[in-house]
This record gives structure tokens, C-alpha cells and sequence, in this order.
């Protein structure tokens, strides 16, 4: 395999802009290949968390149980659990989600799969 500095020089040696192109493309998806092998496996049953990304503010940091995925797996249902329901329930600030009285357990739909940070340990680790 070759080093680095070798790349670098092979790189710095090409003439034709095709070849170039054709270098960043390839390099551009072995980058998505790579960020894709770290990124956890949602499924639904994980346990998880919204992160702070999100809007609207009133769903950061809830917890609950990923529910289904769209067709594109991009984004999933949340079910939260009975403690983040109630904190829902009485955030002054959610003015978009009306939480019933006896509604133990609130369901989200279609949080980005950007914004579930899982906190479970999958069984197959």
C-alpha cells in the first residue's frame, strides 16, 4: 500500500481535470462509507434520547423508545417514556403538542434520525 506522501505526489502530478474529479469522487465516497461504519444502527425497541438539535426546543433532551422508520429510514416515530411524556405535558413552551391528562406515554412522529442519540447497548454487542 502506498504512503501518504506517495498519494500526495501521485495527486499533485495529475494533469487531466477528469482524473482529478474522478479521485475526489472516489475519495468522497469511501468518507461516506467510513462516517456511515461509525454511525449507530436505529431500530425500533432502542432506547434513546432527543438531542439538542432539534426543533421545536421543547422535545431536546427527551427520552423514550425508537418506533417505526418512513421508507427512507431518515426519520422515526419516538415513543417517550412516562417521564419525558409528563415534562411535555407541562413545558410551558411546547405550544405544539397537546399532551392528554392520561397519556402515560407520548408519541413523537418523525424525528430525524440526525436528532436520536441511542443510549442503549444493542444485544449484539
Amino acid at each position: 500500500m502506498p504512503t501518504l506522501a506517495e498519494i500526495r505526489t501521485f495527486v499533485s502530478g495529475l494533469s487531466d481535470v477528469g482524473a482529478v474529479v474522478a479521485l475526489q469522487e472516489a475519495a468522497a465516497t469511501r468518507l461516506i462509507e467510513l462516517d456511515a461504519a461509525k454511525r449507530p444502527v436505529i431500530l425500533p425497541g432502542r432506547i434513546g434520547r432527543i438531542n439538542t438539535t432539534i426543533t421545536p426546543a421543547c422535545l431536546r433532551r427527551l427520552t423514550g423508545t425508537v418506533g417505526q422508520p418512513n421508507k427512507t429510514r431518515s426519520r422515526f416515530d419516538f415513543l417517550l417514556d412516562e417521564d419525558s411524556t409528563d415534562q411535555l405535558r407541562r413545558d410551558p413552551h411546547n405550544t405544539r403538542f397537546t399532551v392528554p391528562d392520561g397519556e402515560k406515554r407520548y408519541r413523537i412522529p418523525k424525528v430525524p434520525a440526525s436528532c436520536i442519540e441511542l443510549t442503549d447497548i444493542p444485544a449484539d454487542s
